[in-house]
């Protein structure tokens, strides 16, 4: 089985704050934010697999500390684990204050991309390899986080099936 270390996988965005990137509290929008999460998070995901990577789910952004103006961001994402078909990426958000100079995680997300060939058909990943202790946690506690996942999926489509598709001015 082919395998990738993870460092193969990371890479990085930093991005300055503009005026129209924040809200009525002076803080960066949260889908903004979540634009820049997954933009690189799928850069990550087709550098493991070098096919077309899609989105299928973002397991979760939390949002730890707020994004002012006078910020700049920096995302690094990587691969922290992988299936047959399936590989979870962690985005980890750094905030630098441009004028003090002190930095913060401003926000971490995990989101799963599926490698898909030319004819949208999932493919195998290559199995990755986590090597510093930052990236050896994350692959430990990946496991846990892949059963939460397979729960609120099985969750959400039990539920789908208790909504309408009727508009209700039909």
């Amino acid at each position: 089985m082919e395998q990738k270390y993870v460092k193969e996988t990371r890479c990085f965005k930093t991005s300055r704050v503009f005026p129209l990137d924040v809200n009525n509290h002076n803080t960066m929008f949260g889908g903004k934010l979540m634009s820049l999460i997954d933009d690189i998070a799928s850069i990550t995901a087709s550098k493991l697999c070098r096919v077309t990577a899609v989105t299928a789910s973002t397991d979760s952004v939390d949002f730890l500390k707020p994004i002012r103006p006078t910020d700049y961001v920096s995302l690094e994402s990587f691969v922290t684990w992988t299936g047959r078909t399936s590989m979870e990426v962690f985005v980890k958000v750094i905030t630098e204050d441009l004028r003090s100079g002190k930095r913060d995680i401003a926000a971490t997300s995990f989101l799963t991309f599926v490698g898909m060939d030319e004819n949208n058909v999932p493919v195998p990943v290559p199995r990755i390899v986590p090597e510093t202790e930052e990236e050896r946690k994350l692959n430990e506690t990946a496991g846990h986080r892949a059963e939460m996942r397979k729960i609120r999926r099985d969750e959400s489509k039990k539920f789908a099936d208790y909504l309408i598709t009727r508009y209700p001015w039909e």
